[in-house]
């Protein structure tokens, strides 16, 4: 006796086994047309939201080249750079705007370049320390639905359409991160910094995390994929948890300045003949 077919067999337990049609939703014109408003207003919704014609495509494909272009002309000639990462919701009055600010003077005062996302906050202030220390201060804002404007103390700054692009520029030119509180947006950046030195696409660059009150959960977390074996424990090597300004660039110090041979004039020539210009209003 031959054996059945799949649709002879019985069904399992617990099911069952119909020929009744799935529903399909209905789709009102408006909807559709809400929809494509939606989509059209930024290339990075176009561009996530699905295929979309060939040539469409293609065209944001060039967006994405524009933006690193964009990106590389902007940032070429700033100088090795150390990024802080953080939120944009702080207020000049609250303590972590504080923090922020003395960390990025005294990353000025190493001789680095502070980079950030050109934001307010915490963003605003390490670009403000930086101006306060008379060092290089540098932004890579992203243009967004509601308006993001950068702050007022940037000596260069280069919006960015696509956030991927924007979070790639932010890593590319930093020899070190330092991680302030923040949202979903700060822990995206600092895992995705973890993730390239972990799967060695980065060399070990260090990360400082600062803020100490914000991460006793993100600390017991990490702890936990320790303990489950999704992490080793040399992937956590580089992370130097601190309040400490003086033990910040002490760290960074000595993973980034000592490790890599940095010099402060290490920067790049520029070409009078591609309309390039070294950085200006810096010590």
């Amino acid at each position: 006796m031959p054996a059945p077919t799949l649709l002879d067999r019985e069904p399992e337990p617990g099911t069952a086994m119909t020929s009744a049609p799935v529903p399909v939703a209905t789709v009102t014109p408006a909807e559709i047309r809400a929809d494509e408003h939606f989509h059209s207003q930024l290339e990075d919704r176009a561009l996530l939201g699905g295929p979309n014609r060939r040539l469409y495509d293609l065209s944001l494909l060039w967006s994405v080249v524009k933006d690193f272009i964009r990106g590389f002309r902007a940032l070429h000639f700033v100088g090795p750079c150390i990024t802080v990462f953080g939120s944009a919701r702080f207020k000049e009055d609250h303590p972590f705007y504080d923090l922020a600010r003395k960390m990025g003077a005294a990353i000025a005062d190493m001789g680095f370049t502070v980079m950030t996302g050109a934001g307010p906050g915490i963003m605003e202030a390490a670009n403000r320390g930086a101006k306060d220390a008379g060092g290089r201060s540098v932004g890579c804002n992203i243009r967004l639905p509601f308006e993001q404007s950068h702050n007022a103390y940037l000596d260069r700054c280069v919006t960015i359409e696509h956030f991927f692009v924007r979070k790639t520029l932010l890593i590319k030119y930093s020899y070190g991160f330092v991680i302030m509180p923040g949202g979903f947006g700060t822990m995206d950046e600092m895992f995705e910094a973890l993730t390239l030195i972990q799967t060695k696409k980065l060399k070990g660059f260090p990360i400082v995390i600062m803020g100490s009150e914000f991460w006793p959960e993100l600390r017991l977390f990490m702890d936990h994929m320790l303990k489950g074996a999704t992490i080793s424990p040399e992937d956590l090597d580089l992370i130097k948890w601190t309040d400490s300004v003086e033990e910040a660039v002490a760290h960074l110090q000595e993973k980034a300045v000592k490790q890599f041979g940095l010099r402060q004039a290490k920067v790049p020539e520029c070409s009078a003949l591609l309309g390039e210009k070294p950085l200006e209003g810096v010590k």
